[in-house]
This record gives C-alpha cells, sequence and structure tokens, in this order.
C-alpha cells in the first residue's frame, strides 16, 4: 500500500512497513501513522480547547455576583487567568504543529491541506457522507483521515482556530494596552470587525462551532472505531492504524 487512502486518493508515502497479524481468523494490518509530536498536540490541543470552552462561556454568561468584601473574591479573575493561559498554551502549540508539518511525515501535513483537485477525493468524500448517514454498509480505508474528517479538520481545527487565537489575542490586546505586542501584532483586528463588541460576539461564536465540531468528532470517532474496519481511538494513542479485515481497497 502506498497511499494516505487505501482507495487511491491520497499522498504517496507510508512512513513504516506493515505489521501483519491474525486474530480471530481475520486478518490485521498496522501502520505507523501518526508520530508523538502529532499525539501530544492532539491531546494537549484538546484540554486546552475544553478549558478555553468552559472559561469562554463564564466569561460570556457570568456568575451570579458574590456577596462579602470584594478584596476577598477573585472569582472572574481567576476564570480569566485560565482561559488566557489555556489561551496561549493552545496558539503556542498550534505554532508548533505548523512547524513540525515541515518536519514530520506525510500524515502531519493532512491538517493543513487536502487534494481537493482529485476526483478520488471527492469520490471518498461522498461515499463517507453515505456511509454516516447509513447509507453504505461498509466504509473505505483509509490510513490517514477520511476524506469528509481531512474537509472538517482544515477549516475548523486550522482555519477556526487560527481565527479564534487571532480574536482572542486582539481582545486581550485592550487589556494589555497600546504599543504592547498584542496591541501591535493583533490590534488591528478590532476595528477591522467592526468594533470591540463585534469582535466578542464573533469570538463567542467561534466557541459554539468549536463545541458542535467537538461533539460531532468524538462521536464519529467512537463510532468508527465500533463499526469500520480501522481502529481510531488508539491511533491517536499509540499512532498505529490497524486494518481489521483483509478486504480488498
Amino acid at each position: 500500500m502506498t497511499d494516505t487512502s487505501l482507495s487511491g486518493a491520497a499522498p504517496p508515502a507510508v512512513p513504516a512497513a506493515p505489521v501483519t497479524a491474525t486474530s480471530g481468523g481475520r486478518k490485521l494490518t498496522t501502520f505507523y501513522i501518526y508520530e508523538a509530536p502529532v499525539r501530544l498536540w492532539h491531546w494537549v490541543n484538546a484540554l486546552s480547547i475544553v478549558v478555553l470552552c468552559v472559561t469562554g462561556y463564564l466569561i460570556g454568561s457570568p456568575l451570579p455576583t458574590l456577596s462579602g468584601e470584594p478584596s476577598a473574591h477573585y472569582l472572574m479573575g481567576t476564570i480569566r487567568f485560565i482561559h488566557f493561559s489555556a489561551g496561549y498554551i493552545l496558539a503556542v502549540g498550534f505554532l508548533g504543529r505548523i512547524i513540525w508539518a515541515f518536519f514530520g511525515n506525510t500524515y502531519s501535513r493532512e491538517l493543513f491541506t487536502f487534494p481537493f483537485w482529485r476526483k478520488s477525493f471527492w469520490r471518498g468524500f461522498f461515499i463517507e457522507i453515505k456511509w454516516y448517514a447509513f447509507l453504505k454498509p461498509r466504509p473505505l480505508k483509509f490510513m490517514g483521515h477520511n476524506p469528509l474528517a481531512q474537509v472538517f479538520m482544515f477549516f475548523v481545527m486550522v482555519l477556526g482556530l487560527a481565527f479564534m487565537i487571532v480574536t482572542g489575542f486582539a481582545l486581550y490586546s485592550e487589556g494589555t494596552g497600546l504599543g504592547s505586542w498584542q496591541d501591535k501584532l493583533f490590534g488591528w483586528v478590532i476595528p477591522l470587525l467592526g468594533g470591540s463588541m463585534q469582535v466578542h460576539t464573533l469570538h463567542h461564536l467561534g466557541m459554539w462551532v468549536i463545541i458542535l465540531f467537538v461533539i460531532i468528532h468524538v462521536y464519529s470517532v467512537i463510532r468508527e472505531d465500533i463499526m469500520s474496519r480501522q481502529s481510531m481511538v488508539s491511533a491517536m494513542t499509540n499512532g498505529y492504524r490497524t486494518f481489521r479485515d483483509d478486504d480488498p481497497a
């Protein structure tokens, strides 16, 4: 096999020779797909997103006023600090993920591009839609992300996260003040998008888009691990994609 997709819709490289075995009379073929930096980024990114969504929601919909002396309460300040810290981790991780795409294997670059110019890619895309809609009995085999996942990952996890990082730092620059590096790099976003309130609204809407994506993503991964012919959850844990049968591509 020399393609990311066993249906022939992907880049021409396999990072390691497959390991074959049998279990219950079925052939198992395993490939090393996701390298350690990719897996580390995935889980750090996932944790950062959870923290950002929880704290972001509380910032947008604050808790009721606490009684007592104000100096004895710093709850919202703590929530904002956690939100900003998780934002920095997300941004640094995203930058590191971009850098690793230049040094990692073929599959480390899947997140940032997809072969939309290939007819086979769109064939796989629509076949995957039918599979997720329960209109096909079997899915295709893919060593990396399937075409449908590639499209969603690109628009949400690349363009979407980039938008959230840029707008987040733009809003953060209002606190750091004029002349800060945050203001110099991202302050222009606020007037461009129509003012602070508009940027707050768009940033908050972006959070809900990501929450919806996470729900769909978790459902899809678990569903695929159970119903398809390939491992999903373990692939992002140990890096190995296992195909559980010897059906033709």
